[in-house]
């Protein structure tokens, strides 16, 4: 049987750099004469940021994008604390809370101590997940008065929290720790590069406007998420004792998913053993769950987590396999052969009916279905 978590990183300045209205762009020498090499890398970097914005709804990625969001801010609120579930919203309380339990815990007043008590970080989740403490981050240490200190703490701590997934095996290149600060913290870590550069004659910066920031933050925040959960909980996946399944003649029918680190440059090890994990129970249990029907389900090869889990079937295959009185008051009402959308979602209707009824703890509504099928169609 496969364990399956649970689940379908100076000095005071007195001014503020111009902002671009539109896009990202660079502080600029006045004497424009030299292009250089420096021109070249800006230029590079800003086409390289300009792919790690979150979408616009009018662009075509956009619901892919959301969706994706959701599904993230849904797992992390159920199952990313220690304590039960924890409302979080992307990228807002992520930012926001990471100042405020800092601040609350300073040792000014009761009120300030009171008002932080129960406020959990993005550093907490880290250590739930992880079991490892981030070097030199605690959740009970104040951040300076200073407001350009405070900036200056938070963007060594983001450092420091990029720096430790990527050396767990995070893929986070395009994500900067000046991307997970607020706004105002932005700005001023924009004015102390400006000054920085100014001082070392390398004008050069990038620099993103309001609207354009939030989108790089929703976008990094959530790229973090994924890759939280990709280091920390995908590899708690395991695909002891199932030997018995392999021995099945039907599956052995079957293309056989390779668990191996090489054998795909789309899913992680972890992964492929859930979606092997996936066709042996369909396999194995399509025949009996809907044996009463006019058609069996027919064979298929399960090879994606979109798509192939569409029409609810392969999903209620694997609720079957542990709660096997689900067929009788729910999956025999299924379509086993479903051609339309109507006939996809009444499915996924029955499928959702029958994780509320076993109390299954996840937050997941027709609707989740419903918009991927609308796609799919």
């Amino acid at each position: 049987n496969l364990k399956i978590p649970s689940p379908s990183l100076i000095p005071r300045l007195n001014f503020t750099p111009e902002f671009s209205t539109s896009s990202p762009h660079t502080i600029a020498d006045e004497e424009i004469s030299d292009e250089s090499e420096t021109d070249s890398q800006s230029d590079g970097r800003e086409n390289k940021f300009e792919l790690s914005f979150f979408p616009d709804e009018d662009k075509e990625e956009y619901i892919f994008f959301q969706k994706t969001l959701t599904a993230v801010k849904n797992w992390f609120t159920l199952f990313g604390w220690s304590k039960g579930q924890n409302p979080i919203s992307i990228p807002y309380s992520l930012r926001r809370d990471v100042c405020k339990v800092q601040m609350s815990s300073s040792q000014e007043t009761a009120f300030k101590q009171n008002l932080g008590k129960d406020t959990k970080t993005v550093y907490d989740m880290v250590f739930h997940l992880s079991g490892q403490l981030l070097p030199g981050i605690t959740s009970s240490k104040s951040l300076p008065l200073d407001p350009l200190e405070q900036m200056l703490r938070l963007h060594r701590q983001h450092s420091t929290l990029l720096a430790f997934l990527k050396s767990q095996g995070a893929y986070l290149p395009h994500v900067m720790p000046e991307f997970l600060l607020e706004p105002d913290d932005y700005k001023k870590w924009i004015q102390v590069q400006t000054a920085l550069r100014v001082s070392l004659g390398n004008n050069h910066l990038f620099i993103l406007e309001n609207s354009l920031f939030e989108t790089m933050s929703k976008r990094a925040w959530t790229d973090v998420l994924l890759q939280i959960y990709k280091v920390f909980v995908l590899p708690r996946v395991s695909s002891r004792n199932s030997t018995d399944q392999f021995s099945l003649e039907s599956t052995q029918k079957m293309p056989r998913i390779k668990s191996e680190p090489l054998s795909s440059n789309i899913y992680s090890p972890y992964e492929r053993t859930i979606l092997i994990w996936l066709n042996n129970h369909y396999e194995k249990n399509r025949k009996s769950v809907w044996k009463d029907c006019q058609k069996v389900p027919p064979m298929r090869w399960i090879v994606n987590f979109d798509q192939d889990l569409l029409d609810g079937l392969v999903l209620a295959a694997q609720l079957a396999a542990y709660c096997p009185y689900l067929i009788a008051t729910h999956f025999v009402r299924m379509y086993t052969d479903p051609r339309i959308h109507e006939q996809f979602l009444h499915n996924c209707l029955i499928l959702v009916d029958a994780m509320h009824a076993v109390n299954l703890s996840i937050d997941i509504k027709v609707n989740d279905f419903i918009l991927a099928v609308l796609i799919y169609f």
